[in-house]
């Protein structure tokens, strides 16, 4: 008789962790190659080496999946902003801070593809849409909760505020890159558009008057 004496929970807990994390990587790569809408639940799981039975016990759809890879991107993105502007100082001029995000904000193409082809995903599904409206209100929401417990210049009135002016900016930068992959370009006109947004446009930073 075969007895198999369990796992300690931690370890478990571990190995799940990590297949999780497995299943995200090989999602997002699988994703950006080919679309979210051309991609099978079978070929995360070849990509990443795992059975659907591993696939199914971490996500319980590929929408739910893609959900978790959003929410991965909203932390990183609401952490960058934070720890950008964590160390300017009640006094930080606002260019000084626009430049302080936009030069760690995450602007990877693969993911920018990943996300809109998500979008048209969920423009023809409302559930899914309702669903992402809820990911990217969080997103906002975590945005203006670091601002708000980061010294920011007075201009940039209350946390809500920047932190829409930072997501909507962010979006239109993004569809461009999308295009002309021009990541350099991207962070230029994105520190054009905040100043913009956050200064009323008196004080446009250098080189970006193209």
């Amino acid at each position: 008789m075969d007895v198999r004496h369990p796992e300690p929970a931690g370890r478990v807990t571990r190995r799940r962790a990590r297949t999780r994390a497995n299943l995200l990587d090989a999602a997002f790569a699988v994703f950006a190659a080919k679309g979210f809408g051309r991609v099978s639940i079978e070929e995360v799981c070849d990509a990443a080496g795992y059975s659907r039975g591993a696939f199914y016990s971490n996500f319980a759809s590929l929408d739910e999946l893609f959900f978790a890879l959003y929410q991965e991107r909203a932390d990183l993105i609401a952490r960058q902003v934070a720890e950008a502007l964590a160390d300017g100082g009640p006094d930080l001029a606002v260019p000084a801070s626009v430049d302080r995000v936009t030069e760690v904000l995450l602007l990877d193409l693969d993911w920018l593809l990943v996300k809109t082809d998500f979008l048209v995903h969920a423009a023809r599904d409302a559930t899914v849409a309702q669903t992402l409206l809820e990911h990217r209100t969080r997103l906002r929401g975590a945005i203006a909760d670091r601002l708000a417990r980061t010294p920011l210049p007075a201009v940039l009135g209350d946390a809500d505020s920047a932190a829409h002016a930072v997501v909507a900016a962010y979006d239109g930068v993004t569809t461009q890159l999308l295009l002309d992959k021009d990541v350099d370009r991207a962070r230029g006109w994105l520190k054009q558009l905040l100043t913009a947004l956050l200064t009323d446009g008196s004080t446009p930073p250098p080189g970006c008057s193209e």
